[in-house]
Order: C-alpha cells, then sequence, then structure tokens
C-alpha cells in the first residue's frame, strides 16, 4: 500500500508546491537540512495533515450552521493553508541552511587554507575542520567524509556537497579544491576564494540591512499620509458643502 500511495503523494504533493511557486522539490530541501525524512514521507505527513484540516473545517461548518459560500470557502481555504503552512516550515528551515552556510564559508575556507599551507592534503584538511566543527559546514562535511568513506570520490563528494546546498561560494570552492592534483599552491587559491567569500557576504549583508531599512519606511509613510490625507479631506468636504447650499 505505502509502494503505491506514497509516489503518488509525493508526486501531487510537489506539483501543488511548484503550482505555489516552490521551485525546489522536497527531496533536496530535506537532504540540504539533513532530515531523516525521505521527499514521500514528508509528502504522506503533510497530506495527512491537509487531509485532517479538511475534516476539521468540515465539522466546524456543520456544527456552526455558516452558509454554503463560507463553508466552501473552509473546505478550500483550511487545507489549503496547511499544506503551504508545511511547505513555509521546510523553506524556511532550506533558506536559514544556506544562509548559516554563506556566513561560516569564509571562516572556514580560512582554516581550510592554513591547514593546506601546514601541508595536510584535501581529505585530511577538510575531515579535521568536519571533527572540530559544530555549524552547518561542519555538518556537511561530515557527510563528505561518511561518502568519501562509503567508497566514492573525494572530487565527487565534493561535487554532492555543493548541489545539495546551492550556494555560489560553495561551488566556486569545490571547483577550486578539484583543481589540487594540478595545483603546487592549493593554500593560496583556497585563500583567495575565502576572501572573495567574505565580499560576497560583506554585500549580501548590506543589501539585506538596505532592504529592511526601506520596509521600516513603509509603516512611517503611511502613519504619515493618512492623518494628513484626513485632515484635507475635512476643510475639501466643508468647502464642497458651503457651495452646495449656496
Amino acid at each position: 500500500m505505502y509502494g503505491v500511495v506514497g509516489p503518488l503523494v509525493k508526486d501531487l504533493g510537489d506539483g501543488l508546491a511548484r503550482a505555489f511557486g516552490v521551485g525546489e522539490g522536497a527531496a533536496r530541501r530535506l537532504a540540504r537540512v539533513h532530515s531523516p525524512l525521505t521527499a514521500t514521507m514528508f509528502r504522506l505527513r503533510q497530506a495527512a495533515l491537509v487531509a485532517a484540516s479538511g475534516v476539521i473545517a468540515g465539522v466546524l461548518s456543520l456544527a456552526s450552521g455558516v452558509p454554503a459560500a463560507l463553508a466552501l470557502l473552509l473546505l478550500g481555504g483550511g487545507p489549503t493553508l496547511a499544506f503551504l503552512v508545511v511547505e513555509q516550515r521546510l523553506a524556511h528551515r532550506s533558506e536559514e541552511w544556506q544562509r548559516l552556510t554563506a556566513e561560516e564559508l569564509p571562516v572556514m575556507a580560512e582554516q581550510l587554507a592554513m591547514l593546506l599551507n601546514a601541508g595536510y592534503s584535501v581529505g585530511s584538511a577538510l575531515g579535521r575542520l568536519a571533527a572540530r566543527g559544530r555549524g552547518c559546514v561542519a555538518r556537511d562535511l561530515q557527510e563528505v567524509a561518511n561518502r568519501v568513506q562509503q567508497g566514492l570520490r573525494e572530487a565527487d563528494a565534493l561535487g554532492e556537497w555543493a548541489d545539495r546546498v546551492g550556494v555560489e561560494p560553495v561551488r566556486r570552492l569545490v571547483a577550486v579544491l578539484a583543481l589540487h592534483a594540478e595545483s603546487a599552491d592549493l593554500g593560496r587559491l583556497v585563500s583567495a576564494e575565502a576572501r572573495a567569500a567574505r565580499r560576497d557576504l560583506q554585500r549580501r549583508t548590506v543589501e539585506r540591512i538596505e532592504r529592511r531599512a526601506q520596509q521600516v519606511w513603509v509603516p512611517v509613510t503611511v502613519a504619515t499620509l493618512v492623518p494628513g490625507a484626513i485632515l484635507l479631506a475635512v476643510p475639501f468636504l466643508a468647502a464642497l458643502h458651503s457651495f452646495a447650499n449656496a
């Protein structure tokens, strides 16, 4: 039963997510945040919550005796809201993982460059960072080390990390690390990439601060314009009333 219903629910959930503007599949986002759930398990849980919300909306509609139009709105809106809430929670976890990865990457790359300059190989340096770190990048590097122990080539394991996390500075760093067999000065290249990642982080931070500053002015502008419009409307209406009575 699970083997038949699960894939159908997964495909239906992915289709609905795309209809609501979600570009990435659930499987990739779950893998990014190292969730123990598979995409099928996630969609089945989501479908159960959607069904439960539909039942609750139906019971409330019958118990309260609301008009048919409002009952249809509850029956359609409740399950839709439940679906979107679950989808948004996963999207937020995925975006937060990407943000933290981008913030941690410059420091990790600088430490990696120091280890490489000290004579460590790429594999041993990454393993040391994975063992000593506590953040998102360290967790991803632990997965890279596990994949290498399973027999995957180091370059392929790093490529999987870059594809899974979906952060451009990680892709550039992985591309630099792929040159370890061709470059005798890999530490210098990694150090340069760390500086580039730090510049990207600073640029994104400035952009985020500017967006928040612009958002602050929206309620201030509304709070200023509304009373002003009311004050202007009062004499205008009074003048119209005077002309009407003249």
